[in-house]
């Protein structure tokens, strides 16, 4: 349950936190490769149908985006005041971050909802998958505060060390969820309209068992004045952290969509076999996400118990875990493509096959570069230091992009995969660099 990361062996201490986040992680991505192999297998289009929902994909990743940096701003924050043990605060950051997700969901849900054909056009979505593509987006946003609220939520039990109840949560949603799509587009033959609800229900039941749960775990921290239901000073201490988070994981967003919008030129084949080996690298890329999670709520008590030789036990500790990681998704990635993509698609065409497995053997080597920089991170955001974050993020993102671009020009599909490992390997060197200068090393006040 709740968990003081300031004690114990911090290499044990960081494996038993990080454990059960991981296996969340594993459960979370089943789901998403589940999600396109049914789609891929047995809607009526089915590589038509894989590429929509893929399509979709970095659209819908920018909503997501936005609940993730409060997920984080909140998270550091919570960490910080658990850490320092000011109980007080810290249920008023918890009640402040709740109120302020509400209104920020809903008003991205009207948003979304309006403008979902116009964010499809922008990136050039081709017009046999436009209308498959559309009908997914809107009933994603239908129920993104569910999605919103949950993210957020899961959060504040991380912060609080308690990395197991997010992971009951995430096994009921996730083997639920696989049930009704299997339910909706195997047996009723929903197509992409099936996947969308499948979401949408067992989200929702997900999000709302958590707040319940989140609301019975914060009555037995007991606290000597009775907290604020909402602080405009504690928004603005959130805020601070959550601002430039919501912008780092937006602009990876918007930057996936350019990417997108340049290989939608490619044609639906080729969109099909990048739709199926992006979800097998976002589940890689995840799961060293995770890790980096795991180090920023570790090192964000530490900043709060003000021990900062124990963060950089925990970084060291971090960074191994990642390497050893790395191991088996490069194994699987690099050797197994051909494997891993027949997976998605019943009948996939030779483009559609080709394009996903060079994807995959392309950045599988790098594996072991992102998992130090993703590790990194969490040093840097658990102790604040955003500026620095964001600054190698966006070095990595940017290079991406425009190198995707340009390489794209002589050396087509195969050019834009090229920009993934660049981009990753400057981004890491430039947050090892932060690390190893000791930007995190700040006070808690």
């Amino acid at each position: 349950m709740i968990k003081d990361l300031t004690e114990g062996n911090p290499r044990k201490i960081l494996w038993q936190f990080a454990m059960p986040m991981f296996i969340s992680v594993i459960f979370q991505q089943f789901y998403n490769l589940a999600d396109s192999i049914i789609v891929g297998n047995f809607a009526r289009q089915g590589e038509e149908a894989l590429a929509a929902v893929g399509a979709s994909y970095p659209i819908t990743m920018i909503f997501m985006a936005i609940a993730m940096g409060c997920n984080v701003g909140c998270a550091v924050v919570i960490s910080q005041f658990f850490g320092a043990k000011r109980y007080r605060e810290m249920k008023t950051a918890v009640s402040t971050t709740l109120l302020a997700s509400l209104v920020l969901s809903l008003l991205l849900t009207f948003f979304g909802l309006f403008f979902s054909e116009n964010m499809l056009k922008l990136i050039h979505t081709p017009e046999n998958i436009f209308g498959d593509a559309n009908v997914y987006l809107k009933i994603y946003i239908g129920g993104f505060a569910f999605l919103f609220f949950y993210n957020v939520v899961t959060g504040i039990f991380t912060s609080l060390g308690d990395s197991k109840t997010p992971l009951y949560f995430l096994i009921g949603s996730s083997l639920s969820n696989i049930a009704l799509d299997w339910l909706f587009v195997a047996l009723l033959h929903w197509d992409v309209a099936g996947v969308a609800w499948a979401t949408f229900i067992c989200q929702g039941i997900a999000c709302i068992l958590a707040l319940l749960t989140l609301k019975k775990r914060l009555k037995s921290i007991v606290c000597e004045k009775k907290p604020e239901m909402f602080s405009f000073p504690m928004l603005q201490k959130i805020a601070l952290y959550a601002i430039p988070s919501i912008l780092q994981q937006s602009f990876i967003s918007v930057g996936n969509i350019f990417i997108q919008s340049l290989i939608n030129g490619f044609g639906s084949s080729v969109i099909a076999g990048y739709s199926a080996a992006v979800k097998i690298n976002t589940f890689a890329v995840t799961c060293f996400g995770t890790l980096g999670n795991a180090v920023s709520s570790f090192t964000a008590q530490n900043i709060g118990a003000r021990n900062n030789e124990r963060v950089k036990q925990g970084a060291r500790a971090g960074m191994r875990m990642g390497l050893l990681i790395g191991i088996p998704f490069f194994l699987f990635c690099f050797f197994d493509g051909t494997f891993l993509i027949r997976l998605f698609m019943k009948e996939e065409t030779i483009l559609a096959l080709e394009t996903g497995v060079e994807f995959l053997r392309i950045v599988a080597p790098f594996y072991f570069v992102i998992s130090l920089k993703l590790s990194t991170d969490g040093v840097l955001r658990g102790s604040g230091a955003m500026a620095s974050f964001m600054v190698a993020t966006f070095s990595d993102l940017i290079l991406r992009v425009a190198l995707g671009y340009i390489l794209a020009v002589p050396f087509g599909t195969t050019g834009i995969w090229m920009s993934w490992p660049i981009g990753w390997a400057i981004g890491t060197g430039l947050t090892l660099g932060f690390y190893v200068k000791g930007v995190w090393k700040k006070k808690f006040p």
